[in-house]
């Protein structure tokens, strides 16, 4: 009877190896890799990898829309309006709505989130307090006229003197770029440049010659009076 024993054990000792190694199989998550779900976490970076990188640039310096990884733009735009237009969206530009409560994908935590991180990982740069530039909006109307000459002054030497491109910028009066940008964009960038593709900001486009509010406001009515209606 006794040389029939090792055939009933070795099942046993098997069954009790595998129960042991079954903590190491792929179909169990090992404690602290579970996916945390899309609609919950908090997380700056992810946040900001799966919703803004793919328009503003994984490092946040820009790509098919500006660097929010930007001093200057963080220095002009306050948290409200950060918050406003992650939020909201800007109607009638490439920029969509992400808060739930317009259709968007995020909650109002994470859009806190979102941006508490820029502010806190963009906006320090040194001399950045110092900065004080044109304000983010007005409610002041611009002159087209007298942004004709705010464009020939600041402007043509890089656009072409009809705005229409030249050996330093491309065409600024294209109706297919004004389709798509409102005339707050338009400010934005005036303020605030693109670094990303070397347009210089309010300071640096005439050196010593800063722009004020008023020419800003002039120029963006001579570009928005170029802008296709209809």
């Amino acid at each position: 009877m006794n040389k029939f024993r090792p055939l009933i054990v070795m099942p046993l000792i098997t069954v009790a190896v595998l129960a042991t190694a079954c903590k190491g199989f792929p179909e169990r998550p090992l404690q602290g890799a579970m996916v945390v779900p899309p609609d919950t976490t908090a997380d700056f970076n992810a946040l900001y990898a799966v919703n803004c990188a793919g328009c503003h640039g994984a490092d946040g310096k820009g790509d098919a829309a500006r660097g929010l990884a930007d001093p200057v733009f963080l220095r002009i735009a306050d948290d409200a309006t950060l918050r406003r237009v992650t939020a909201s969206g800007v109607p009638g530009t490439a920029m969509p709505a992400f808060a739930k409560t317009a259709g968007g994908p995020l909650s109002d935590e994470q859009i806190d989130a979102l941006v508490g991180g820029m502010r806190g990982r963009w906006a320090g740069a040194a001399g950045a307090r110092d900065l004080n530039p044109p304000p983010y909006s007005t409610s002041t109307a611009g002159d087209p006229a007298r942004g004709r000459d705010a464009f020939a002054t600041f402007c043509s030497r890089c656009h072409g003197a009809d705005g229409r491109g030249g050996a330093g910028g491309s065409s600024i009066v294209d109706a297919s770029f004004l389709s798509l940008v409102s005339d707050q964009g338009l400010r934005t960038t005036v303020i605030a440049g693109r670094p990303d593709l070397g347009s210089p900001d309010w300071r640096n486009n005439m050196p010593g010659r800063p722009m004020s509010s008023d020419e800003v406001s002039d120029l963006v009515a001579w570009l928005a009076a170029k802008r296709p209606q209809g």
